[in-house]
């Protein structure tokens, strides 16, 4: 008996070592994950912002434009889209599909000095460029805490630990490749 003691102490040192290896790579993938769950959670509260911000200026645009109707209805729609998203990757894209509709909106807004001076107009710009920026800050923010996640998911002995316990790589917010192509808009039928 005296001569199984030393082996099983080994294996016993080794078995808790593992343990506490494994519990502690699971707790930093818990932790890494709520940090990429928490970035995100700041995204979809700069769009719920941006989203609350688009039906006042479309209002105020709709006093001044209301033949540029097909614009207006556009950035309407899109709105609509992005606030029925379930997913990050359908978010995305109703994002992309709204920046595009505010972008032809801007370019509308540029036939229309009344409108450019109009305060609420001018507070209403001011606030959603605000949250343009947070939004694109967020989105930044997001993607590092993805990167950083994503590596912990991906190299060893992590790797392992991610298999075993389910925590499977993020997807980035990656921007629509749409996003860079300037917006067409027709004033043919604006009477202008």
């Amino acid at each position: 008996m005296k001569g199984f003691k030393g082996p099983l102490i080994i294996i016993g040192v080794i078995v808790i070592g593992a343990v506490i290896m494994l519990a502690s790579s699971y707790n930093g993938f818990v932790s890494a994950e709520e940090n990429v769950d928490k970035s995100y959670a700041q995204i979809e509260n700069q769009l719920q912002r941006r989203l609350d911000l688009i039906p006042n200026l479309v209002n105020t645009v709709k006093g001044y434009a209301a033949h540029e109707k097909e614009v207006i209805e556009s950035v309407s729609n899109a709105r609509a889209r992005l606030a029925g998203a379930t997913s990050p990757e359908e978010e995305a894209n109703a994002n992309a599909e709204l920046t595009n509709a505010l972008s032809r909106l801007l370019v509308v807004v540029e036939n229309y000095p009344n409108l450019k001076a109009d305060k609420q107009f001018t507070q209403l710009m001011d606030e959603l460029a605000g949250t343009e920026n947070r939004l694109a800050v967020s989105r930044k923010d997001y993607n590092e805490e993805v990167a950083q996640y994503n590596k912990k998911v991906k190299r060893f002995p992590g790797a392992l630990v991610a298999g075993i316990t389910g925590f499977d790589a993020k997807e980035y917010f990656e921007a629509d490749p749409r996003a860079i192509e300037t917006p067409n808009v027709d004033f043919g039928g604006s009477g202008q």
